[in-house]
């Protein structure tokens, strides 16, 4: 008796095909979105460290921008007349586009403090110029010496030659009385004062 053989069915095949064609697509498509993938992280990684860059940047400039300020600074020096000087104040912040210009809150100035010559003047505002060694002050403005004193609205000092000028009206009283004038001048080291504009003075006479 001979053996029949059955049929082979083509049915598994097909199903073989159909997963090896999946299986096929599937790795053609991560060929194609793993290396979009790791395009983008490395784009992402580059945008952050541009940003974190780009953003610390201004940070670091407003900083450095940020002007020195001072708590009751003091200047010391001389004029030329070998007369030393003191110039404080409440505070003091330096121009962060002039190092050398100082912004003083409430200056005060004693030039030649307990001698012979000695000269206080004090305002509201000033501002020192390290370079030049000039003083300018502001806003109720007072000067006084042994003998004078005067209320001005600005003024002008010169820490190297000691002389102070001003064109604003200044009034006080001096020696010989009151006097009232447009601009003033105080020459030497104090001894000459010299007034212009409008001047009007009140003599006293000594008894």
């Amino acid at each position: 008796m001979t053996a029949a053989h059955a049929p082979i069915s083509a049915e598994p095949r097909r199903a073989d095909f159909e997963r090896w064609r999946r299986r096929s697509r599937l790795i053609r498509t991560l060929r194609v979105v793993l290396p979009a993938v790791i395009v983008l992280i490395f784009l992402g990684l580059i945008g952050s460290v541009a940003w974190s860059t780009f953003n610390a940047q201004p940070r670091a400039a407003q900083v450095g921008d940020e002007p020195i300020r001072l708590i009751s600074p003091r200047f010391v020096g001389r004029d030329d007349k070998g007369r030393a000087f003191v110039l404080t104040a409440e505070s003091a912040i330096r121009d962060r586009l002039d190092y050398q210009r100082v912004i003083l809150k409430k200056p005060a100035l004693v030039l030649d403090e307990n001698g012979p010559d000695q000269m206080r003047i004090n305002g509201a505002d000033g501002v020192f110029h390290e370079q030049s060694g000039k003083l300018e002050l502001s806003n109720g403005v007072r000067m006084e010496d042994a003998e004078n004193a005067f209320t001005t609205a600005a003024s002008l000092f010169d820490t190297k030659t000691g002389e102070v000028v001003g064109s604003g009206p200044i009034q006080g009283a001096g020696g010989l009385g009151e006097i009232q004038a447009q601009s003033y001048g105080v020459y030497g080291k104090g001894e000459t004062m010299v007034f212009k504009g409008g001047v009007r003075t009140r003599l006293e006479t000594k008894k």
